[in-house]
Order: C-alpha cells, then sequence, then structure tokens
C-alpha cells in the first residue's frame, strides 16, 4: 500500500486527542510528510482477558496510521504481563503466570479486528516472551547498565509509596528495561501509548539512541478519565469493555457525566463535537453513545441500543405511588437507603451500582458513584421493579 502524505490529514493524526509528541509534533510531521513508511507498535499486557475503552484510543490512532499506509505492530506482552506495570498502582501487581496471560489474551486478535481491518493491510502481532526470555544473565547485566537508579526511581508512583512506607520491588524497577528492550528490538520508529505510559515508552526511546544511535518517536495520547480525573477502569467499577452487549454500553456510556461528554468524542470516535455543541447534554451523550457502540458493534447494534434505552428510559411509565423517603442534604444515598430499609446493606447499593442497577430518573441515568450524596430531591430505579421518592428537608 503506497504510504498517503496528507497534510491535513496528519495534522490531525498527531493532533486530535494526543497529549505529547516526543521530540516535538513537527518533527514527526516532517517524518511522515517524507512519503517512508515507518513501522510503529502499540504494546498490551493480557492482565484481563477484555479490552477496554483504554485501549480503543489506541486503536483508533492505529488505524490512521494503518489508513496512511504505515507498518502496525501490536505487541502482546506475555513476558511482561507477568510482572505487571507498576504505573500508577499504590501496591504491587499479583504475579501472573505465562499460562494465564495466554489464556487472557486468546480472544484479543477478534476484539481488535471490530476496529482495525485485518485483512486490508497487514498487522503483525507478536509476543515479547520471544526474545525476552533468552536473554542470558550478561545480557540482563548490559541492558541494566544503560539505566540508572535515581531515574528509575524518579517515577511519583514509587515516590508516593517509599513516603507511606510500602515496599518497591527489583522486578517493578526491571518493567520499564524490558519494555524499552522490546522497542529496541523490533527496531520500531514509532511507539505510540497512554499518556500514563510516558515514563515507560521514554525509557524505550533513550535506550534506542543508546543501542542503536536511532530517532524513535513517542505519541502520548489522552486520557479517559472520570470527573475525578481518574481513569476508567475496572478498580473504579466504570470499565467499558469492547466484549461488552452492546446495550451495556450503550447504558454506560449515558451514565458519564457531561463533563466527559466533549473528551468522549474527541478521544473514542471520529465525529466533530463541534457539530453537537449546541444541543442538549442528553442529546449529546445519545449521539457519542451511539457511535462507540456502532465502532465497537456495528451499525445495527448501535440502533438496536438506542432504541432500547430509548424505550427502557425514556418511554418508562413511572408508578404514581412509590415509596417515599426524607433525609437531608448532604447524607450518603447508600446510608439512607439502606437506613429505611430499601436495601439491606451498603454491599447491596455496591452491587447495584456496578451491576447497572441504580437508576436516576430525573436524569435518565445510571448512578455510577457508590458514595453520592445527597444534594437535591431524587427519584430512583433501584433493580428491575422498585421505585423511590427521596425528598430533602
Amino acid at each position: 500500500m503506497k504510504v498517503i502524505t496528507d497534510e491535513k490529514k496528519i495534522d490531525e493524526l498527531l493532533t486530535r486527542g494526543v497529549e505529547r509528541v516526543y521530540p516535538d509534533k513537527s518533527a514527526l510531521e516532517k517524518f511522515l510528510m517524507s512519503g517512508k513508511k515507518i513501522k510503529l507498535y502499540f504494546g498490551i499486557d493480557p492482565t484481563g482477558g477484555a479490552l477496554h475503552l483504554g485501549h480503543l484510543v489506541q486503536f483508533l490512532k492505529l488505524k490512521k496510521f494503518q489508513d496512511l499506509g504505515h507498518e502496525v505492530v501490536i505487541l502482546i506482552g506475555d513476558f511482561t504481563a507477568q510482572i505487571g506495570d507498576p504505573t500508577d498502582k499504590q501496591t504491587t501487581r499479583k504475579s501472573l503466570t505465562h499460562k494465564q496471560v495466554l489464556e487472557n489474551a486468546k480472544g484479543y486478535k477478534k476484539q481488535i479486528s471490530r476496529i482495525l481491518d485485518l485483512k486490508k493491510l497487514k498487522i503483525n502481532f507478536v509476543y515479547n516472551a520471544k526474545w525476552t526470555n533468552k536473554l542470558t544473565p550478561g545480557d540482563m547485566l548490559e541492558l541494566a547498565s544503560h539505566f540508572t537508579v535515581s531515574n528509575l526511581l524518579a517515577r511519583s508512583m514509587f515516590q508516593e509509596r517509599l513516603k507511606a512506607g510500602r515496599e518497591v520491588y527489583v522486578h517493578e524497577f526491571l518493567y520499564p528495561i524490558f519494555q524499552a528492550y522490546d522497542a529496541v528490538t523490533m527496531n520500531v520508529d514509532l511507539q505510540i501509548g497512554g499518556n500514563d505510559q510516558m515514563f515507560n515508552m521514554l525509557a524505550g526511546r533513550d535506550l534506542m539512541k543508546r543501542k542503536k544511535h536511532k530517532e524513535m518517536f513517542v505519541l502520548t495520547t489522552k486520557l479517559l478519565v472520570d470527573p475525578t480525573g481518574k481513569k476508567m477502569g475496572k478498580s473504579e467499577g466504570n470499565m467499558i469493555t469492547l466484549d461488552d452487549e452492546a446495550n451495556d454500553i450503550f447504558g454506560k456510556v449515558m451514565s458519564w457525566p457531561d463533563s466527559m461528554i466533549a473528551s468522549g468524542f474527541e478521544i473514542c470516535t471520529d465525529l466533530d463535537f463541534n457539530n453537537f455543541a449546541t444541543e442538549k447534554p442528553r442529546d449529546q451523550k445519545m449521539k457519542l453513545a451511539h457511535e462507540i457502540v456502532r465502532i465497537c458493534q456495528g451499525e445495527d447494534a448501535a440502533k438496536e441500543a438506542e432504541e432500547n434505552f430509548i424505550n427502557t428510559f425514556q418511554k418508562k411509565e413511572i408508578p404514581e405511588a412509590m415509596e417515599e423517603i426524607k433525609c437531608s442534604t448532604g447524607e450518603l444515598l447508600s446510608e439512607v437507603l439502606v437506613k429505611n430499609k430499601i436495601l439491606l446493606s451498603k454491599s447491596e447499593w455496591r452491587r447495584l451500582v456496578l451491576g447497572q442497577g441504580a437508576h436516576d430518573l430525573d436524569k435518565n441515568t445510571n448512578i455510577t458513584d457508590q458514595n453520592i450524596k445527597i444534594t437535591e430531591n431524587l427519584t430512583l430505579k433501584i433493580g428491575k421493579k422498585r421505585f423511590v421518592k427521596i425528598t430533602t428537608k
């Protein structure tokens, strides 16, 4: 496939959803405009069986590079996943066996094929255990000699752990070294990843300079975060996976706070948010949810999920008679529901929230915050059949 050097497409590629480019945007832009086919890669550690919207951000970016005619490599970290990336982790990750890692990765190609055309242009899938397991003790010493303890220890999460009196283990130190070795072994021109991966990717950039005297570019993308700045993921109970049912994806996106709409359009779709900027937030979210489902599951699934959401939440009949509770503003919703025997325990509330079973009927959204406080009157649907009206004193 011929390399495309469309200036407008390249500018959008290096701007939309992009946090930083190293050494800088203009240098990579010049490289792409030269017409030379570049080799780029994105790495995934199979710590779980389902890919999620955080990966979707990268896949959409890879697709743009693919459409311009460049060589895309997807690295499955079957070695590095056994260590576990310490990025943003306040405690050491639980170690995984190689068998567990390979089991997690089984469905990755199928999930990725929904976003990337694996037939249109060959995408190489590689596994880093292939070369990392061949390193001898001497190789490891030589590799480690290119890094300093002070540099590795400078990572913010290691500093936070040390201040809190928590341990930092040597194998966690080695993670960025092994990731850097991946880049050098594949001899890539560019690595892309989320902005939280900046430290690891820059380690690869430095090692490439030392070992091959080559300028490797690094592109970091913006992260999909909630209003508190936390990444959307398993630990927060708000993760959307590419394997989720279309109805679940649609409903979860509709439960996002309004503050996430613009960033959702920018990094999870190719649509221009400016085209919908004057619409009501609920209508914007409907379009965003539809587009994300379309990308992950196809247009037919997106239409069906939208119709189902409208029929379930926007055309529902709210019973005239329902349980009523009075409480003070500022109280935890979970405590009010338990105190008034609507629920048996806070654990039941947690399960409902994580399972998208607590719905704010006034806003037509699922409640996603387990620790939400009552600030106004609420009309809730708890589970499938229970309705509760809460009024503040």
